[in-house]
């Protein structure tokens, strides 16, 4: 049942803290060491790489941009698990760590891209090394932030009555996190692990090919292919490129995630079995396979016997989320007092340098941010509209979840920068243009972190729950408002705090388009944030960030964080 439970150490509550005052100030700051770094970039780097469309080269493209793409998602799922994990389970650090995360999601990934290419090359001068981590952070700050409220999410919402449970069987540390805490969060950070990745390929062609104050910076791989292809307006090469781009992301669905789909329908909290679950063949193969059962007998079974055994021992490893150690006192003034001396040097260094921008600039970005904020509510309206019905039907359907999946993965990844000029040529025709194409772009690049986030949240969902609703003859709509939408709102609020900071960060792509030699912009702050990069504008460009990122988190903490303390208070799901 969903019944109304409080989290202890919830980090939503109604008042707010000297953090919170504070967060605005430390935005500035962070954003000012972003843009200084960029400023006094001192390496240099020659770029005389040349992309060629020649298509036998595309096998190589490819693999290079899988390396990048695994690189980052490996980093990417043990920062997440790590650092949601550590908030968790102390009530001190949860104060730190979740507001900072907060400043690190309102940064679009476009406007990391000065400061950690130019520092990452002035670190390797001369070398593509540089440029290459520059990619792979890049990726990885594009992936993370979802995966990371998504699994806080779950440890926060796991039934109060299995914590106490683990608390009564004398759990060690390590049991209690690999039998309660990590699989209460699988299914929602697989399915997120699917946004993320995603979200990776979404993004491709601006983390391997970008142009930064004059300088152009480009990696081999299937994202500056399409870029090159789109710039030169060779369909073939596009197409090509594509189809290359939707094979490797089949296969990849077909070889990890199906399996891992399947595999988590273990870790649903059901007492009733579900008529239907999702199936794989990879897995089926992997739990008949011999070697496979051999090698968990020999190896990871005897691994985590041991382990438990030592957690036995040593019961003092045992610690309660709410339990504050001295050395973690001291350690937390010590973080408060360097991030208050940042946050002070920095919001006068940002003064200093905003006070250079012209009153035509401010209206610039005023009006701007005006703008985007509009196209971002009518992008979250629309994704709304479009991913509830849809990510619940496929949710609570396996069969159908097996079909469309593929297919939802497929169009979530795509790269839509590369079909958004042949969108724009349409647009110019009908009329609107990129005004229109701006939000159409917007709403393909963030309505998939909503509708993963939905689909995890209806698989959820216990079956007995709606095995009880066909038993009490429930109708369509009494279903929808007692028992499917209090199920999903907690993750409905994750998905959409990651999609309105991806409506953000896509303005950046949508609002300021080069194609073909030709030029089309959009008045908003992507625009604005795209211009003050390329011309090296960096008192103008710390001005957009910081206006942007403060938008997105204002609107976190002032709407959706009071939603998520309603989701934690009166759906919870208890047993």
């Amino acid at each position: 049942m969903f019944q109304p439970t409080i989290d202890p150490h919830s980090q939503f509550r109604s008042k707010w803290s000297l953090g919170d005052v504070l967060l605005p100030f430390a935005i500035i700051a962070f954003v000012l060491i972003i843009v200084q770094t960029a400023s006094k970039f001192g390496g240099e780097y020659s770029n005389s790489y040349q992309i060629k469309l020649s298509l036998t080269l595309l096998p190589n493209y490819a693999l290079q941009t899988i390396v990048r793409m695994l690189s980052a998602y490996g980093i990417s799922l043990i920062f997440s698990v790590t650092y949601a994990y550590v908030a968790y389970r102390s009530r001190l650090w949860s104060k730190i760590l979740i507001p900072l995360l907060d400043i690190l999601q309102s940064i679009p990934v476009l406007s990391f891209l000065p400061a950690v290419v130019l520092a990452l090359v002035g670190l390797f001068p001369g070398q593509r090394l540089g440029i290459e981590f520059a990619s792979i952070l890049l990726i990885f700050t594009g992936m993370t932030w979802n995966m990371t409220f998504s699994f806080y999410q779950s440890l926060i919402s796991i039934p109060k009555e299995l914590i106490e449970a683990s608390q009564v069987y004398r759990l060690g540390a390590w049991q209690r996190f690999w039998t309660l805490e990590l699989p209460s969060g699988v299914v929602g950070l697989v399915w997120n692990s699917v946004m993320s990745v995603a979200g990776g390929w979404f993004f491709l062609m601006q983390t391997e090919s970008f142009t930064l104050s004059s300088r152009d910076f480009t990696l081999p791989g299937l994202g500056s292919f399409l870029k090159a292809a789109a710039d030169a307006g060779d369909n073939l090469a596009i197409f090509s490129g594509l189809a290359v781009l939707i094979s490797i992301i089949t296969i990849i669905d077909y070889l990890v995630w199906q399996p891992l789909i399947a595999w988590a329908e273990k870790f649903k909290n059901e007492t009733v079995e579900a008529s239907q679950v999702p199936e794989s063949q990879v897995l089926d193969f992997l739990r008949r396979s011999p070697t496979m059962r051999i090698i968990s007998d020999r190896l990871f079974t005897p691994l985590s016997e041991a382990f438990n055994r030592g957690q036995v021992k040593s019961k003092s490893a045992t610690l309660a989320p709410t339990t504050d150690h001295k050395w973690l006192i001291w350690i937390n003034w010590l973080l408060i007092g360097v991030v208050g001396f940042v946050v002070f040097s920095g919001t006068i260094e940002a003064i200093a340098l905003l006070s250079q921008l012209s009153v035509a600039k401010w209206l610039t970005v005023i009006t701007g941010a005006f703008y985007t904020s509009i196209r971002v509510v009518i992008v979250l309206i629309l994704s709304l509209i479009i991913t509830v019905p849809i990510g619940v039907r496929i949710g609570r359907d396996p069969k159908l979840a097996q079909i469309l999946q593929p297919i939802v993965q497929i169009a979530a990844s795509v790269p839509a920068t590369a079909l958004f000029p042949i969108l724009l040529l349409y647009l110019a025709n009908v009329g609107g243009g990129l005004d229109i194409g701006a939000v159409v772009l917007m709403t393909m690049g963030s309505m998939w972190y909503i509708l993963f986030n939905v689909i995890a949240g209806a698989q959820a969902i216990p079956a007995e729950l709606f095995e009880a609703a066909r038993v009490y003859k429930l109708s369509t709509l009494e279903r929808w408002r007692s028992l499917i939408l209090p199920g999903i709102f907690p993750y409905l609020i994750t998905g959409i705090i990651t999609a309105v900071g991806g409506a953000w960060n896509a303005s950046i792509a949508g609002e300021y388009i080069r194609f073909q030699g030709r030029l089309l912009t959009a008045t908003g702050l992507g625009s604005t944030i795209t211009k003050a990069s390329d011309a090296g504008d960096f008192p103008l460009l710390l001005a957009s960030t910081i206006v942007m990122s403060l938008l997105v988190v204002l609107t976190n903490r002032l709407v959706w964080r009071p939603l998520y303390q309603v989701a934690q208070q009166k759906y919870q799901l208890t047993v």
